[in-house]
């Protein structure tokens, strides 16, 4: 894997250096087609959080908010056509806005930035500079420190195209935002197809050079939000090797293949048929929350990286992406103390998350992909979760 990079391009529209004021550009325009907006709520320096409803011309919809580019409901048909809202998350703001990770609020549906997944001691090298970052996770950095873009108002925009339907999220971090160096010019477009697909697309520029990793944090359950477990969903990921971990869910360096281990899910698999097996790294993540290398060169065009069934909805969830790794988190950490949109708890593997990513702690991992972006380059990266169903 060493030498592969980030792949970068130009061209970006100026608009995305002017974003970050936290205001909404459309909250006094005409909405386009299957665009609806609503106040979710006020925070407390008093700026208007915005909500966005989304439909496509078939049955799928979605809501998204401004505060921290969540995505607060997905809803999907199952194979007799009921619907249903397919990620974990809540009904307030106040509870979206709880800093403490796992226990109040893990992340749900949010965009993360500057660095998705987990960087060792929080501190990393660069251009012969050492930087310290929060360490808001043990000893280590997780999803941009103690407030990362999962808690920033974002400036949305909302479209609609031949395509579909959607919004374009813009923030700007300021130079040393959480410790990082150069301001960060951040776009992210979600889509919601008409063909029942949600792309989202995310592009960056920086002032500096500066690590960027950017995924989106929902988590899914198909038969449901607020349904018993995930263990039952079947699983296929097309990777045939992944990142081991240690003590402190840190990669170690090594990419190993997953044959003949719990990590091989190169042929469809029920999720908990091997969770509780006698394994070192299921041990330190409590169950899967493991980088796996995807088996792609590097493209324009997002690939496969993962298919879920479940056979009690007959819902299908495929992930397409760009990126080369994919973060399959079963919601280890959920323990039933937080409750949802439908009142019910959130117990342990209520929830799946499929983060697609760079990998974690690459710029302390010189054999990993690079994430460093450097200042007159634009990052792009496409992912796509695409929703059918089976009987």
């Amino acid at each position: 894997m060493k030498g592969q990079s980030l792949r970068f391009c130009l061209g970006l529209s100026a608009g995305l250096l002017c974003a970050g004021t936290g205001q909404s550009m459309a909250a006094s325009a005409p909405m386009p087609p299957n665009v609806e907006q609503f106040v979710f709520g006020t925070l407390p320096d008093g700026r208007t959080v915005h909500g966005y409803r989304i439909s496509n011309d078939r049955q799928l919809r979605m809501e998204v908010i401004e505060y921290g580019g969540i995505i607060t409901s997905l809803e999907t048909p199952d194979r007799d056509g009921h619907m249903a809202d397919i990620v974990l998350g809540f009904n307030s703001l106040e509870d979206y806005r709880a800093p403490a990770y796992q226990k109040l609020n893990p992340y749900f549906g949010a965009l993360i930035g500057r660095y998705g997944n987990r960087i060792a001691d929080g501190r990393f090298t660069l251009e012969g500079q050492t930087y310290q970052l929060a360490t808001n996770d043990g000893p280590n950095h997780l999803h941009g420190g103690d407030e990362g873009f999962n808690q920033k108002l974002w400036q949305a925009t909302p479209f609609s195209s031949s395509e579909g339907s959607g919004v374009v999220m813009r923030y700007t971090s300021a130079d040393g935002e959480e410790g990082y160096p150069g301001e960060l010019a951040v776009e992210v477009k979600y889509t919601l197809t008409h063909d029942d697909r949600l792309a989202i697309d995310y592009s960056a520029r920086t002032t500096k050079a500066t690590p960027v990793n950017l995924t989106q944090h929902s988590y899914f359950n198909l038969d449901g939000e607020g349904s018993a477990s995930i263990l039952d969903h079947v699983m296929t990921i097309d990777a045939a090797a992944y990142t081991p971990v240690n003590e402190t869910l840190i990669p170690t360096g090594e990419i190993d293949s997953v044959a003949g281990t719990p990590f091989d899910f190169t042929t469809p698999m029920p999720i908990g048929a091997r969770i509780e097996a006698d394994n070192e790294q299921l041990d330190r993540g409590q169950g899967y929350d493991h980088n796996f290398v995807l088996k792609r060169a590097p493209s324009s065009t997002p690939e496969r990286a993962a298919r879920v069934t479940s056979p009690a909805s007959g819902r299908v969830l495929e992930v397409l992406t760009t990126e080369p790794g994919l973060q399959f988190y079963s919601g280890n950490f959920l323990d039933g103390s937080v409750s949802g949109k439908s009142g019910r708890a959130y117990g342990q593997r209520s929830g799946l998350a499929l983060e697609t990513q760079h990998f974690p702690d690459s710029p302390n991992q010189s054999g990993f992909p690079s994430t460093i972006l450097q200042p007159g380059e634009t990052l792009e990266s496409h992912t796509v979760y695409r929703f059918t169903t089976e009987d």
